[in-house]
């Protein structure tokens, strides 16, 4: 779930299934507002999940508050906190300004509330701290939300605690303060009283709507109610918001809690917490104490408590009357408005009218002294002398009597002051530095007269120069002119990626650790010209700088590539040169001459088999086939004499009488292959007989 409002189906939602802007992808609605509806969306250019929060139409046709809501939400843009949902980006799409923010899945705090309230204190704190932090620095960052509530406040599934639209509340208002004249952005139960008297705020009304949403956690009841928005608005500028302790909740609520909802719901704004930033230092304070299970603190709640409520009309120009202001809004008791004013709660509701008091009791009227006073008692009158008297000794006894109470509270107070000074009065609580510059944090702690030394740290979300946390933290008690450390950020911490590519894997390894990096993927693949082990490719250049722990991946060799040798024995000797060659071999060959095997085919090879690298060399034997010798002639010889010469040029020989005419003589008459012709040594002559 994202965002405040109801959440809605998307039957009949025009925008639904349409692409928003030629690159957002509307998939279905999520929730409407009484000023938008927020859709899930598919951002088509870098494919991720976003949620889209799209003006109704007519809010964008006014042309100043289209360029008012482009700069909010540019403003929005720019601020990073991991406790507020980020905006992505702005525009228009047919006239209707658009929000795309980040998507995020889980609950709203109204979520919560409906099924959990009241929580227990330290529960309460512990999700209102993460509220503060954000307000602490859209306040830091020059914005004001100006529409606090659970319903902008969501709970990943994770745990994370956001806060949603900021920024935008105060572009609607500018567009409506000249549009509308009178039409009232927000939810009236968290609303401060300054915004319903003159329409103004700023951070100290951020602090309120905190303050009202903190009460209603540890309630489970909101402080004003009211049958119409207009009562409840009453109510938040004529009553104080009560103690929480005054009603039923989850544990106990100490004073200085007390004080510390008393604070920030102040309705003089002037006796608020400056701004996000102080009251967040006061939410940590009051949660340091209830972890340590302090069930009251004195010194805490003075420093809470609101030393005086000021009049609502102190903090408003000299000469306006309260009353006159409000009638703008709400009638003040007892008053008949002559005619009701015009009040807008949303576009297109109807104007509803003003609670009016009727029959309203008539105002006593004193009876007149016939000694020209007045008085409600006329025949109470008694002799001036008597009266007199009376007074002077009840006086005497009134003094004696408190002499010696001031004797005793004297004693007691000595008493009092000596103990405090051995276990609290000698101690004073550690300044609350978190989020201060350099110099303003030493000149808090000048102030309080504490030591203050600096450590540097690098933080990924405080910038340089401020101050991250101090030891102690916040709200520890230390010795008057104690010390205290504060951590100074240096703003993110980068380390320089080292050079690995041609460096050994192991090497490269120790490269990445000592420049506080990690080994992340790493891959093989072969290479003709590194060897085995080798670092060919990482994830960066060197140089870049990165977060500590950055993942480094890396692509090592494996070596060439193997090749396949094949067994060209008894083939063509061309034929496997041209082939080895291919494959990516050298080839060497030699020749010989072989009985065996023909001229021109390969008579051995090595190696024939397993497995090579380009470059390496295979050697061929090719056949220059047998030794080719010249027949001697021998015809007219006999058999024995032609056999030893046949035998000793090299030949067998075969003895085989002639067909026709055979006498048995036992003399030559032809051979075969005949004489003076070459045959291959070792080859049988025939010998043909008469």
């Amino acid at each position: 779930m994202f965002g405040a409002g109801v959440t809605m189906t998307s039957v009949g939602d025009p925008l639904v299934g349409q692409l928003l802007d030629g690159r957002y992808q509307i998939t279905h609605r999520l929730a409407r507002g009484g000023m938008a509806t927020v859709y899930v969306a598919t951002d088509t250019r870098l494919t991720r999940t976003v949620a889209v929060k799209v003006m109704h139409v007519g809010l964008g046709d006014d042309a100043e508050f289209a360029r008012k809501f482009d700069r909010e939400a540019r403003s929005a843009a720019k601020l990073s906190h991991p406790n507020v949902v980020s905006v992505f980006d702005q525009g228009h799409d047919d006239g209707r300004p658009y929000i795309v923010m980040e998507y995020v899945e889980g609950r709203t705090l109204r979520d919560i509330l409906n099924h959990e309230a009241p929580l227990p204190p330290e529960r309460a704190l512990e999700i209102i701290e993460p509220v503060i932090a954000a307000l602490a620095a859209a306040h830091e960052a020059g914005l004001v939300h100006r529409d606090v509530k659970p319903e902008n406040v969501l709970l990943t599934e994770r745990g994370q605690i956001k806060v949603v639209d900021f920024g935008l509340a105060k572009a609607v208002s500018a567009q409506t303060s000249t549009a509308t004249q009178g039409l009232l952005i927000g939810t009236v139960s968290y609303l401060p009283p300054e915004l319903v008297l003159s329409g103004k705020s700023g951070p100290r009304s951020d602090v309120y709507s905190a303050g009202v949403v903190l009460f209603e956690m540890l309630t489970g009841r909101k402080p004003h109610v009211g049958d119409t928005p207009i009562q409840v608005a009453y109510a938040h500028v004529h009553n104080d918001v009560p103690p929480p302790s005054q009603f039923r909740t989850a544990g106990h609520i100490p004073p200085y809690l007390d004080a510390l909802v008393a604070g920030a719901t102040a309705r003089n704004p002037d006796a608020r917490p400056h701004d996000g930033k102080v009251f967040l230092s006061q939410v940590r304070r009051v949660r340091m104490a209830l972890r340590e299970g302090l069930p009251d603190d004195p010194e805490l709640t003075q420093d809470l408590s609101v030393l005086q409520r000021s009049d609502l009309s102190s903090a408003m120009p000299a000469g306006t009357d309260p009353d006159a202001e409000l009638t703008q809004f709400v009638p003040a008791p007892g008053a008949v408005p002559v005619s009701p004013p015009r009040i807008v709660h949303q576009r297109g509701h109807t104007p509803t009218s003003p609670p009016t008091v009727r029959d309203a009791p008539p105002p006593a009227v004193p009876s007149t002294d016939p000694r020209g006073g007045q008085s409600h008692n006329p025949g109470a009158y008694v002799s001036t002398e008597r009266l007199v008297s009376r007074r002077e000794r009840e006086a005497q006894r009134r003094r004696r009597g408190w002499l010696i109470v001031l004797l005793v509270l004297m004693l007691t107070a000595v008493a009092a002051l000596a103990g405090w000074y051995l276990t609290e009065g000698r101690f004073t609580a550690t300044p609350a530095l978190a989020a201060l510059p350099k110099a303003e944090a030493a000149s808090v702690a000048e102030q309080e007269g504490l030591q203050l030394s600096f450590v540097d740290a690098f933080s990924e979300t405080v910038p340089r120069g401020v101050v991250i946390d101090t030891d102690p933290t916040a709200g520890t008690k230390v010795p008057d002119g104690g010390s205290i450390t504060a951590m100074l950020s240096q703003g993110p911490e980068r380390y320089g990626m080292p050079k690995l590519v041609g460096l050994s894997k192991a090497n490269a390894v120790d490269a990445i650790k000592k420049a506080h990096l990690a080994v992340g993927k790493t891959s093989e693949t072969y290479s003709e010209t590194s060897k085995r082990g080798t670092v060919l490719t990482a994830s960066y250049q060197p140089g870049t700088k990165l977060k500590s722990g950055t993942a480094v991946d890396l692509t090592v060799s494996k070596g060439p590539q193997p090749i396949k040798i094949t067994d060209y024995t008894g083939k063509s000797t061309a034929a496997a040169v041209k082939s080895l060659k291919n494959a990516g071999f050298k080839v060497k060959v030699t020749a010989e001459h072989s009985d065996s095997i023909d001229k021109g085919l390969v008579i051995s090879q090595s190696p024939k088999s397993g497995t090579g690298v380009k470059g390496d060399t295979i050697s061929l034997q090719r056949s220059l086939g047998p030794v080719m010798v010249t027949v001697p002639s021998v015809r007219g010889q006999g058999v024995e004499a032609a056999k030893k010469a046949l035998t000793k040029a090299g030949f067998k020989t075969k003895v085989q009488p002639v067909a026709v005419n055979y006498l048995g003589l036992g003399y030559v008459v032809y051979t075969r292959p005949g004489a003076n012709s070459a045959a291959p040594k070792g080859s049988t002559i025939t010998l043909y007989v008469v």
